[in-house]
């Protein structure tokens, strides 16, 4: 009897102008990172679906408050940053793994590489984790970064960002995005921000000033949804298509 092979998962491409381009010129290493042949789809297989399982033994108490990681405070000012996880129909996406990393309110990351002449903060890592909810929602609590010099350009300044990684259900499933301020002024001169060809879909990088999520005299709220397809889907740094 012959069997069936399993039915894996198969995404079209989101709408043009919705995804930044593997080579974009202003952005000046993509020259040296971007493919230079073209790309060879590999079929998934069934280990790649279903393992390794993402659940909440991996995530810890305190990942998702990357406030209370060190002995004291960090300095800066406190943020709520918090969202939906939604796939192309607008329906929740539960149980997903959401990774975030940043500078720290001088603009500096926890990193070997940076070197620039900002103070690291020894009660800020810079990273955390959180599951999404039965609602696909998820919550951070962190300190608001500051902008950095990244040498791309003369005088070139990244904005105020936080990387946000998000697994499906393994490891090889996974989308990479940024989370901007409202109002940033350095948004207009940033190569990166600026990749996405479409106006609107840059918007979707920015979050969204909340008072009904700002805790008075503690911190200010802000909210970042995420949606993984179709025509309002968020702008992620691996436009491939994936299968």
């Amino acid at each position: 009897m012959m069997t069936m092979p399993p039915l894996l998962p198969h995404y079209a491409r989101d709408p043009d102008g919705t995804q930044p381009p593997l080579d974009s010129p202003a952005y000046v290493s993509t020259a040296l990172r971007h493919p230079k042949e073209p790309l060879v789809p590999l079929q998934q297989g069934l280990t790649e679906v279903t393992g390794p399982l993402l659940g909440p033994g991996r995530v810890g108490e305190l990942d998702h408050d990357l406030t209370r990681q060190g002995s004291g405070e960090p300095l800066g000012q406190r943020i709520i940053v918090s969202g939906r996880l939604r796939d192309g129909d607008g329906r929740p996406v539960p149980d997903a793994l959401v990774e975030v990393w940043q500078a720290n309110a001088a603009g500096r990351y926890r990193h070997t590489v940076d070197h620039w002449a900002a103070p690291l903060d020894p009660n800020f890592t810079g990273a955390g984790r959180a599951l999404t909810d039965a609602q696909g929602r998820y919550t951070f609590t962190t300190v608001k970064p500051g902008a950095y010099p990244w040498g791309n350009h003369d005088n070139a300044w990244r904005p105020a960002h936080i990387h946000f990684s998000v697994f499906g259900r393994s490891f090889t499933q996974r989308l990479i995005t940024q989370m901007y301020f409202p109002d940033d002024p350095l948004s207009a001169f940033d190569p990166i921000f600026n990749s996405i060809p479409d106006e609107r879909a840059r918007q979707r990088m920015v979050s969204r000033f909340s008072i009904e999520r700002t805790v008075a005299e503690w911190a200010l709220g802000f909210e970042f949804d995420i949606v993984l397809r179709g025509r309002d889907a968020t702008p992620f740094e691996d436009p491939v298509e994936r299968r």
